[in-house]
């Protein structure tokens, strides 16, 4: 397996695809996934000549599960030394979800010195969390209810999201996938239980609007115009306005978990935001 040891010990397992010789493409996974949920797009960028990243989070999949250390600033570090020790550079930077958090969160920290290309897909930056100041936002009782679905049944929890609103099966007409639904579950089964529930305060209550003030490398902002985890009006929409440079795509009708359920229009974006 490939993996890396952090500084603080943790140990960070990713898969590298692609030729070696190709511009390198940087995946960050959503909660309670791992480097698999990427796999379609991993597959599609490295069969066209481009070197794909993609790591497990720190207590997600294959990587160590510390009880400590579960939180963005952590993330965002974790992968600034996976990206130092592979030495990567003009790097095209992709998170989904959470992950578009953590790369926010890199370029906060980090800068863009080895960034060529951002993308943030379905991603929670700006803020999640409702506020005075983010009204479209979502209130604390949901994540509480995240927190509490966690300790009572945390493999229930899992199925109940992926079968419901994660992938749109819970819309009139919708054809669920039981392999979708499996493989969220699987993945999320296979990620640290603490480490899972102190994501949820990381991926809800960071406020990345800063870190957004930093992009500046052409920017893509794909979002799903029925996602029902995280509502593109408090993310994608209020992103754009702090990167004023960014191109938004919003995929109408389209859930959450749209690298799965639309993958080969966003494998097709994506590459062609690449290329351009």
């Amino acid at each position: 397996m490939n993996t890396i040891t952090l500084r603080d010990g943790v140990q960070i397992y990713f898969k590298d695809w692609g030729p070696h010789a190709g511009q390198p493409v940087v995946l960050s996974h959503g909660w309670p996934l791992n480097a698999d949920s990427w796999e379609a797009q991993a597959f599609h960028l490295a069969a066209n000549g481009y070197r794909v990243i993609a790591h497990d989070r720190r207590g997600h999949g294959r990587s160590s599960q510390p009880w400590d250390g579960n939180d963005m600033d952590h993330y965002a570090d974790d992968l600034a030394q996976l990206i130092e020790a592979l030495d990567l550079r003009n790097i095209s930077m992709f998170g989904f979800s959470t992950g578009g958090g953590e790369v926010a969160r890199y370029i906060g920290r980090h800068g863009t010195g080895r960034v060529a290309r951002l993308a943030l897909i379905s991603a929670v930056p700006p803020l999640m969390l409702k506020t005075e100041a983010n009204p479209d936002g979502t209130p604390i009782e949901a994540f509480d209810g995240l927190r509490a679905g966690s300790l009572a049944d945390r493999s229930k929890l899992y199925l109940d999201i992926a079968s419901g609103p994660f992938f749109g099966f819970n819309r009139p007409g919708a054809q669920p996938s039981q392999g979708m639904i499996d493989s969220f579950w699987l993945q999320g089964m296979m990620a640290g239980h603490k480490n899972t529930y102190d994501c949820i305060k990381a991926f809800s209550e960071t406020d990345f609007t800063q870190d957004l003030r930093r992009f500046d490398k052409p920017t893509l902002l794909v979002h799903g115009s029925d996602d029902q985890i995280v509502p593109i009006n408090a993310a994608a929409r209020a992103a754009q306005r702090l990167v004023p440079h960014a191109v938004l795509k919003v995929y109408p009708g389209a859930p959450h978990g749209l690298a799965d359920t639309h993958k080969d229009q966003l494998n097709a974006e994506l590459l062609g935001f690449l290329r351009g």
